[in-house]
């Protein structure tokens, strides 16, 4: 007997209604990314390990996904070697290549590389999938689309501007309320040096980036493991527990950082920032507990949260002026966004926001009656369609009630019959499948009461 048919775990099969659906989203961001100048680009599946590895800090390397060398790759392994089962020394002799983590150290890579014909500031949006071999669980799976904006060669703030006003745009037209935090990494480690720990500004950022899923205390023990003293953590409870506006947060905190200039640095970029978004739709608040804990983030942060629904981060991304250094090109600047379509899948989803007209399939179905009317029906149907009516005609003659229920499962809303008597008057029946209304009309009159 043949064994059943499964996929991966963390991966999803996606049939035409959810299709819909995810192509919904799609154009809304795209539209969206357009309108700001943004043009889309695509890069491949795979990348090098020597492209991926060291960019997304320790625990992300340990999420790559990566494959094995084709051919006999085994063969210059000796017999030691596989004894030993050292997983990390065999996979850097076995592996060259690993599935993306990410679309931003993609992009970086592809800016090194198409330098000399990009026009800088350089604006890019892509929608591809990523792979992060995560134990699966709701809201997280192993295969998922990203989709990314990107700007390159400009250290203005502006562009930091821009990009949350298109998360704002975005989920307006979603007609999701979510809130948008912000952060920056230049005050993190302002805080990290007040409290005398400079050196630990890596271990402060992973462990207080945990605090909404671990809690405060989880957070301390981690912060403890990784060699910061009581005294040390003790400093740090007032910052990262701080409330208030944003404007008191700022005024808090950048007397907490008065000796810090990159702590001040980070406060002065922040609040230039936020002045400009007063009139967001959605709330932006300072979080100081945001780190995002990707490593090449340093300066402005963003994480964006559905407020209506329980789910993890739908939107997050930030400044990261020293990627494209790491590929032997110093001196470019970037910042960018990433929008997780599959959370925002199921948050959509969650809520019922999906337009009714985004999920239309087929408008009109053409009944099959047999050889004559099909080819009386023929023209009309691409007549219809040159009026951009979606239409089609049941292949087969089979019996009304089939072809009926053919209808209804595809949920279009009506239906053409063409008998001996329509052909007669050069006319055609259409049937409203939600009123069982029937008009008798001419092709151009169908036309005009569908489109």
């Amino acid at each position: 007997m043949a064994q059943k048919p499964s996929i991966p775990k963390g991966t999803r099969d996606f049939g035409p209604v959810e299709m819909a659906k995810r192509n919904y989203i799609f154009n809304t961001i795209r539209s969206v990314y357009e309108l700001y100048g943004f043009q889309q680009i695509e890069t491949p599946a795979q990348e090098t390990l020597a492209t991926l590895m060291g960019k997304y800090g320790e625990e992300g390397d340990k999420l790559l996904f990566k494959i094995l060398n084709s051919g006999d790759y085994l063969s210059k392994i000796d017999d030691e070697e596989l004894k030993e089962r050292n997983t990390l020394r065999l996979a850097s002799k076995i592996c060259e290549k690993g599935l993306r983590y990410d679309l931003t150290v993609p992009f970086a890579r592809y800016v090194v590389m198409h330098r000399e014909e990009l026009q800088l500031p350089f604006k890019r949006y892509q929608v591809q999938p990523v792979w992060r071999a995560d134990r699966p669980q709701k809201g997280r799976y192993r295969e998922f689309y990203q989709f990314d904006g990107d700007v390159v060669g400009s250290d203005s703030l502006i562009n930091e501007v821009e990009l949350m006003q298109i998360v704002d745009e975005v989920f307006s037209r979603f007609d999701v309320r979510v809130q948008i935090k912000i952060n920056n990494r230049k005050i993190l480690t302002g805080i990290a040096e007040v409290i005398g720990a400079a050196d630990k500004i890596v271990d402060i950022t992973v462990a207080i980036d945990k605090l909404d899923k671990i809690g405060i205390d989880n957070v301390n023990a981690e912060l403890r493991e990784d060699g910061l003293t009581d005294g040390q953590i003790e400093k740090l409870q007032p910052i990262i527990m701080l409330g208030g506006t944003n404007d008191e947060k700022l005024t808090t905190i950048a007397e907490v950082l008065k000796d810090s200039e990159t702590g001040l640095k980070g406060v002065e970029e922040t609040r230039y920032i936020l002045s400009f978004l007063t009139t967001l739709r959605n709330e932006i608040q300072l979080d100081l507990t945001l780190a995002r804990g990707l490593s090449y983030y340093t300066g402005a942060i963003f994480e964006v949260k559905a407020l209506d629904t329980q789910m993890g981060s739908i939107s997050g991304g930030g400044r990261y002026d020293n990627l494209t250094g790491i590929f032997g090109m110093p001196g470019i600047s970037g910042v960018g966004i990433s929008f997780g379509v599959d959370r925002i899948y199921d948050v959509l989803n969650a809520l019922d926001l999906y337009p009714k007209d985004s999920l239309s399939t087929t408008q009109v179905l053409f009944i099959n009656f047999g050889e004559q009317e099909t080819v009386y029906c023929l023209p009309i149907i691409n007549k219809v369609r040159a009026n951009g009516i979606r239409a089609e005609i049941y292949p087969d003659a089979a019996k009304m009630k089939k072809q009926m229920s053919y209808a209804n499962a595809k949920q279009i809303p009506f239906v053409v019959l063409a008998g001996e008597s329509e052909i007669a008057q050069g006319k055609l029946t259409l049937k409203n499948m939600e009123t069982g209304e029937q008009q008798l009309l001419t092709p151009d009159e169908l036309i005009a009461r569908v489109g």
